[in-house]
């Protein structure tokens, strides 16, 4: 199928009905913001458009060839009775919205704007791309995305497809993922380009629902080769890294043993103590919003904290049970070792659901163990 898009693809453009049909997916503001004069609205709204004409534009491609055999539904497409985000699901899920994702353990590991199945039964997945902005750890996201289906679906290799309405070419992270023969890299029409064709089309407008098409296939129904126990997995890894940190010889070998190993994102070695709070607090520090939370303070604004690192670089997070809101405030590690305020964690997402059931297991030494052996260090002055 790879070979078969990079030879033919380009016979295929986004045609003024494609580009109607596309807002099916989208609503009544979001369709509005396609043409908004406001820069930053504007932008996710045509993100979110390109994207759903991507898809549109692969439901008339794969009715042109049998390397396709499957196209999972998303959108306006995908199934009715939407899945509220639980502890303990596993696996493929569509979202509100009818994106697809995968969760572990309720929170979602990845998500994926087209899902296809070849005439060889490969699963293969494509990412959109409307800016280079959107490169940012892209390479590290894909590689990630391989090994996640590779496992569920037994595949030793996974392609992708890489669909961009701007020619990215050039950059390096494209160059590097253009050379593997399992990708391939396809720069279709401009945004500025499809709105061209669209400019003089009225609002009011009757869609085209593929109500007989024949090789839409719900994601959920594609069926996996490997069992999927992903808080299983993230407790092995933690345990792993929690036996190498405490070997007193400093010989640590952090990087994932197996391949369940390999699927974990992000390992949350526990909430703390109130001493082991105390003593974050007087060696590293925490700061919201430019203010400095004091000990003396720190519960008076937060009810729980809980140590993370982010896979595979261990970047160190603290999450803030906050006392006002109900959510978790992230804190990331800066460059003089204290914690940052980064972001919000809000009470809908999987995750939060995970940070909630964890109670205080870490005490003093653990929790400054951890944090020592992942903290920042500065390069030596010269």
């Amino acid at each position: 199928m790879i070979s078969w898009l990079n030879s033919n693809f380009k016979q295929f453009k986004p045609t003024a009905a494609i580009a109607i049909n596309a807002t099916r997916h989208m609503n009544k503001i979001e369709r509005k913001k396609i043409f908004s004069e406001d820069i930053e609205p504007m932008r996710t709204a045509e993100g979110r458009w390109f994207e759903s004409i991507v898809y549109e534009m692969f439901l008339d491609i794969s009715q042109k060839t049998d390397q396709i055999k499957y196209l999972a539904r998303k959108g306006a497409d995908a199934p009715h009775g939407y899945q509220p985000v639980q502890l303990g699901q596993n696996g493929i899920f569509y979202s509100r919205s009818g994106d697809i994702t995968v969760r572990g353990n309720g929170q979602d590991l990845a998500e994926f704007d087209l899902l296809l199945v070849d005439s060889r039964d490969h699963v293969v997945f494509g990412e959109v791309v409307t800016s280079p902005a959107d490169l940012k750890e892209f390479e590290q996201e894909i590689a990630f995305k391989k090994r996640l289906l590779g496992y569920l679906f037994n595949q030793k290799h996974v392609s992708f497809l890489m669909i961009s309405s701007i020619d990215i070419s050039n950059y390096s992270v494209v160059k590097r993922l253009a050379k593997d023969p399992d990708n391939a890299i396809i720069h279709t029409s401009s945004c500025e380009q499809i709105k061209s064709l669209v400019k003089h089309y009225r609002s009011r407008i009757l869609y085209n629902n593929p109500d007989n098409h024949t090789k839409l296939i719900a994601a959920t129904d594609i069926p996996a080769k490997h069992p999927f126990d992903y808080r299983k997995y993230h407790e092995e890894m933690k345990t792993h890294i929690f036996t190498e940190i405490s070997r007193t010889n400093g010989a640590k070998n952090l990087a994932a043993t197996n391949e369940t190993e390999s699927l974990v994102k992000k390992v949350l070695y526990g909430a703390l103590y109130p001493q082991a709070v105390k003593a974050v607090c007087d060696k590293y520090g925490f700061s919201v919003k430019g203010k400095r939370i004091e000990y003396g303070e720190f519960w008076q604004y937060f009810s729980k904290a809980i140590v993370a690192t982010d896979l595979p670089g261990y970047e160190l997070i603290i999450y803030l049970r906050s006392r006002q809101k109900k959510e978790y405030l992230k804190m990331v590690q800066v460059k003089d070792g204290h914690f940052r305020f980064e972001r919000p964690t809000p009470p809908k997402v999987g995750f939060f659901l995970w940070l909630e059931v964890l109670q205080p297991t870490l005490g003093v030494g653990v929790t400054l163990q951890v944090l020592d052996t992942f903290t920042i260090k500065e390069p030596a002055k010269r």
